[in-house]
Order: structure tokens, then C-alpha cells, then sequence
């Protein structure tokens, strides 16, 4: 009897801290703390940035003109992504289904029309969460600048 109360004790104590592999990285970041960075950034980078109801800032630098994209468009776009440190990470020209990429993009990008472009502030909720990410650490808030090139 002894030895079951202490292993129920054990993964009674497992299942109230949720035990997982985002755990022994050092957890996810909060939203709160997501926030501070991201406010840090605009602040320090004198961006003009409007906060979506996502929890993501967006700086529309040119609204454009054609189609408007939705989540189940293909676009074409050419940008670059860096963090914080404004440590460039990526960039490219690609197209893409919308409903394919991450959660800041399907929300951002709908915000401009074809030949628009924006900048994207992610946080990491609506980015990679708390996973490394082919070299992209983390709990990483993302930063793109996006130029909307094609929407089918």
C-alpha cells in the first residue's frame, strides 16, 4: 500500500506541473512576458505599431491595391525575417498556402492587399512556441518585413 500512495503521490505531483519536454527547455514564455519584448522592440526601432487583438503588432507600410488574401489564398511574397536583435534569419521570395504557415502570418498578412507591404511583430504563440525551429530558437518574437507580391 505504501508503494502505491508514493507513486500515486509521484504522478499526481507529474500531472499538476504538466511534465513535458517544453518544461525541461525551460518553458514557454508568458504572454506578459512576450509583450514587454515586443514593446521593447518597437520602442527601441521608433516603429509606429498598431497591436492586433491576436496579441501580434503589425506596421502597415504600404496597404497595397489588388486582392485581398484569405486563409485559404496562395501568396507569393518576398520578405525578411529577423529577431529582435535584428539578427536576419531568413529571406526569400516564395509562394505559399496562407493556411500553411504560421499563426502571425495567417493573421498579419490578411491585413494588407496584394502589393502591400507590413511589418509582422510575432509573438512566439502565433510564431514557434517554445520549440527550436530549423535554427530559429524557442520562445523566439519574430519580426518580418513583408512584401505582398501575388495572391491566388
Amino acid at each position: 500500500m505504501r508503494l502505491f500512495t508514493l507513486a500515486f503521490s509521484m504522478v499526481m505531483a507529474l500531472a499538476l506541473t504538466g511534465c513535458s519536454s517544453k518544461d525541461k527547455k525551460g518553458g514557454c514564455t508568458t504572454p506578459a512576458e512576450d509583450d514587454a519584448k515586443m514593446v521593447k522592440y518597437i520602442a527601441d526601432n521608433g516603429i509606429n505599431a498598431t497591436k492586433h487583438a491576436s496579441g501580434l503588432y503589425y506596421q502597415i507600410i504600404d496597404p497595397g491595391t489588388g486582392a485581398t488574401p484569405t486563409a485559404s489564398s496562395t501568396v507569393k511574397a518576398n520578405y525578411n525575417g529577423k529577431f529582435t536583435d535584428n539578427k536576419s534569419f531568413d529571406a526569400n521570395v516564395a509562394s505559399f498556402p496562407l493556411n500553411r504557415v504560421i499563426k502571425g502570418w495567417q493573421i498579419g498578412i490578411p491585413l494588407i492587399k496584394q502589393g502591400g507591404k507590413i511589418k509582422l511583430i510575432i509573438p512566439p504563440y502565433l510564431g514557434y512556441e517554445c520549440d527550436d525551429y530549423n535554427g530559429i530558437p524557442g520562445n523566439s518574437v519574430l519580426v518580418f518585413d513583408v512584401e505582398l507580391l501575388e495572391v491566388r
